[in-house]
């Protein structure tokens, strides 16, 4: 059974991995800056005060953790303030954010599919140390993805992570094309895509017409 301490614990320690304070980790999470001050964990008559299912949705949601991750890192209290890394999250840092307008156009990307040049906006997200030189995010654009991502979803991508059947790709092609998609098949010639909107055909390539695939391994919704 989880408690009380636990919980505040693993908040705690989310935040010091983040280099925020409790009152930060509360700001990013769009909370009250106190929210998680130690004295709002007791009232003043020595009750137990518990944070919201809410403000920890919330928490999560700002720093990538997954509610695994979180009820993971919660059993991994060792004594009063002592905790395990090794359910966390990697801490967040900036990557490069693209519409799919501008991931389009050329001479935006190099031969492994991923930006080149200055003056992206930036969004943060938790990868792994060996990650952040090879991922990137795109933001959504439009309707043609529904149901399963809707306008102004953020993807992101990892051009060089190993690709297998069912995996959500984006294809760009050479003319400008870009698209997301489920991987069906891929042969050493060409390669079959399924729609995410049901309302669209799938489509094939042979592969000397497609500029890159990088496969989709987080998405905000």
């Amino acid at each position: 059974m989880l408690s009380h301490e636990q919980i505040w614990s693993a908040i705690d320690r989310l935040a010091e991995r983040h280099a925020l304070t409790a009152s930060g980790l509360a700001r990013r999470a769009g909370l009250d800056p106190t929210s998680f001050n130690k004295s709002k964990r007791l009232s003043q008559d020595g009750r137990l005060r518990w944070p919201s299912t809410e403000s920890i949705a919330k928490v999560l949601d700002a720093t990538g953790a997954s509610m695994e991750q979180f009820l993971s890192f919660m059993r991994s209290v060792d004594g009063p303030g002592g905790t395990s890394d090794r359910a966390l999250p990697p801490p967040a840092s900036p990557i490069p954010l693209l519409g799919f307008a501008q991931a389009g156009a050329g001479g935006f990307f190099d031969d492994g599919g991923f930006p080149v040049g200055q003056g992206w906006d930036m969004v943060e997200f938790p990868a792994t140390p060996g990650q952040r030189g090879g991922v990137y995010a795109l933001e959504v654009q439009g309707e043609s993805m529904l149901p399963l991502y809707r306008d102004g979803d953020v993807l992101i991508v990892e051009p060089g992570a190993q690709i297998r059947r069912n995996d959500r790709v984006v294809v760009k092609t050479r003319e400008g094309e870009v698209m997301a998609k489920v991987l069906l098949r891929q042969s050493a010639r060409s390669i079959e895509l399924l729609s995410l909107n049901p309302e669209h055909p799938n489509r094939s390539f042979d592969l000397a017409d497609v500029e890159w695939i990088a496969r989709i391994i987080w998405a905000s919704q």
